[in-house]
């Protein structure tokens, strides 16, 4: 178990980010045991085509046997939405000292792989010869799996951030910790991450807490290390969403009243949605979409509200009537 201790200070001071190499290198476990993220499937068949097999050799080896994978190659994000180019230029400065160290952290019980052996020896010259070797896989591998997907990828975890800066906003950290995931325990002042290999707890004195919202992750990561300042990778909602089918038109009698366009988002309106997620979930631009929002709300059959930089759009009571009227025809 990790533990984070968090005065009034460090709550002041949690803030969020979302990192584009977090995302690639955990993507990387994906590939590797897709049994254990079913709903990544999609995504996998649709990436293992491009991929070109030297280079996943090398990918693949920095996932361990306990699916870790060096925490060099996933470094604090710099601001809310850093890009991957600047955080990769941030890998490529890795001391030769530390990805040694993370390396073969990966692999605490021996068995590593061929091409990790030259680190072993006292010298740095073949230790930096792998990391830039690793760091231009990444960005090949950045290229061909992750860009393409990425826009949609974004919104998914921007959306995440906008619901939990309001569950902290509502009801402070009690709140915002409740439903992140079953490992995480809000007690009396101290975030409890159970469930992981390492044993620590870390006072955040001051440095606050950054939390990261990850598509690929499966459970609460922190770093490794008690020195560094505390940061929680944790698995964001709305995942399912983005290897979903495009919902289809409600051929029923809402689809007469309404539309085909209008009854598929007053469909998709049974939770709250900003407009550029509704945009991304049913392949049309914001524009199309706030004309057909302006007429259901002009109608009563949605509601609107303010959160943040966004407004979230839900079905009104009458809404969810009619909706109703027509899962049930």
């Amino acid at each position: 178990m990790i533990s984070f201790r968090l005065g009034v200070e460090d709550l002041a001071d949690t803030r969020f980010a979302i990192s584009p190499i977090h995302e690639a290198v955990l993507s990387l476990r994906v590939l590797r045991e897709p049994g254990l993220y079913a709903l990544h499937v999609p995504w996998r068949r649709s990436v293992l085509g491009r991929l070109d097999a030297p280079g996943a050799d090398l990918l693949m080896s920095l996932v361990g046997p306990d699916r870790c994978v060096p925490d060099f190659l996933t470094p604090r994000p710099a601001s809310f939405a850093a890009t991957f180019e600047g955080e990769l230029g941030a890998v490529r400065r890795t001391p030769p000292d530390v990805v040694r160290r993370d390396v073969l952290a990966v692999y605490p019980r021996g068995g590593l792989p061929a091409v990790f052996q030259e680190i072993t020896a006292n010298e740095d010259e073949p230790v930096l010869a792998l990391r830039d070797a690793i760091c231009d896989r990444l960005h090949h591998y950045w290229q061909a799996a992750i860009k393409p997907t990425w826009p949609q990828m974004r919104l998914v975890l921007e959306a995440d951030t906008t619901y939990r800066a309001r569950q902290l906003a509502v009801g402070g950290a009690r709140l915002l910790f409740a439903d992140m995931h079953p490992n995480l325990r809000w007690q009396d002042g101290v975030l409890h991450i159970d469930k992981l290999i390492g044993r620590h707890h870390v006072a955040a004195a001051g440095r606050g807490l950054l939390l990261v919202p990850s598509i690929f992750s499966h459970r609460p990561a922190p770093p490794v290390s008690p020195d560094d300042p505390p940061l929680l990778a944790y698995p964001c909602r709305g995942v399912a969403t983005l290897w979903a089918p495009t919902p289809a038109a409600d051929a029923t009698a809402v689809t007469s009243l309404l539309g085909a366009p209008r009854a598929r988002l007053l469909h998709l309106l049974a939770e709250p949605l900003p407009t550029v997620e509704i945009a991304r979930r049913l392949t049309v631009t914001p524009s199309a979409v706030s004309q057909h929002l302006k007429v259901l709300h002009a109608t009563g059959l949605i509601t609107r509200a303010r959160d943040g930089r966004h407004v979230l759009y839900r079905r009104s009571t009458l809404g969810d009537q009619l909706a109703g009227q027509s899962v049930n025809q």
